[in-house]
């Protein structure tokens, strides 16, 4: 049976890369059958684009176009929150708007992760750095025992064989992934106590295995991201002190599950800055 495809993606200025983000969604194949977006007080002409510019787009592609406006930024948890509640589709996808389709097929592939894997509830993409040679930015997340994250595969080749192959993985960042919405209907959305962001992902994936869904992997389909233009970028956005907040409330909520779990070492999880480059330098990745 095919079941339809919302996607939600929050806007909070950015402009140029919610543009790419959405517009190279309508280059898919299949194109989601929804988009759902939700901008959170940009100034930067953003709300103008997503109520004048995209629709028509949209409307061209076949593709239906919901915008919610917030008079301000109320996080990401709180939009994305929003964003459940009016997407109609039975797959439901989480995108950053600083995200850009790679490979055509990627919705069709996780769709059919999520319809092949018994219990599959949570299915993410490769995450690539948009730029050549295309090295691993996210290949699933790994929790030390004492609660430490690594993003697994980050900064190796796009073809490194140990990333390379479907799994189960203990969470996933919500910058790229598609749930069955029975998910979010069992557990509820996103925790808002980790408004604006943050290790909200990492809980929602922890209290989805809770409640039995697997949480898996799939390098089949691949995505661009820019890596924390969303959040790290937004001036009144304090990216460090609230990095650190969430995560002890992540450690403190989930420490009974992590520390019995076979995580990396707490060596092997510490954070390697990688050199970025912004839209402006990179320019459209390409398709493939």
């Amino acid at each position: 049976m095919q079941r339809s495809t919302s996607l939600i993606i929050v806007s909070y200025n950015k402009r140029p890369y919610t543009a790419l983000c959405l517009e190279s969604l309508l280059r898919g194949e299949p194109r989601p059958d929804e988009i759902v977006a939700i901008d959170n007080g940009s100034a930067d002409g953003s709300v103008e684009y997503l109520r004048e510019d995209f629709p028509r787009q949209a409307a061209t592609a076949g593709v239906a176009f919901r915008l919610i406006e917030n008079a301000g930024n109320v996080g990401a948890c709180t939009a994305r929150n929003q964003g459940l509640e009016v997407a109609s589709g039975s797959y439901l996808g989480f995108l950053d708007n600083d995200t850009a389709v790679r490979t055509r097929g990627w919705l069709a592939v996780l769709a059919r992760t999520l319809e092949d894997e018994p219990d599959a509830g949570v299915v993410g993409p490769k995450l690539v750095y948009p730029f050549p040679p295309y090295d691993i930015e996210h290949a699933g997340a790994a929790i030390s025992r004492n609660g430490r994250p690594k993003y697994l595969g980050r900064g190796r080749a796009l073809d490194d064989p140990a990333h390379n192959a479907r799994c189960e993985v203990q969470c996933l960042i919500s910058a790229a992934w598609l749930m069955k919405r029975e998910v979010p209907d069992q557990i509820g959305g996103l925790d808002e106590v980790f408004n604006p962001a943050q290790f909200e992902d990492f809980d929602f994936c922890y209290r989805a295995r809770q409640h039995g869904f697997r949480v898996l992997y799939e390098p089949g389909a691949e995505m661009y991201h820019f890596e924390n233009v969303t959040t790290d970028g937004s001036v009144d956005v304090n990216f460090r002190y609230i990095t650190i907040k969430n995560g002890r409330t992540f450690k403190q909520r989930w420490r009974h599950a992590f520390s019995e779990e076979d995580g990396p070492a707490d060596e092997e999880c510490a954070w390697e800055p990688l050199p970025t480059r912004p839209l402006e330098a990179t320019g459209v990745p390409p398709l493939v």
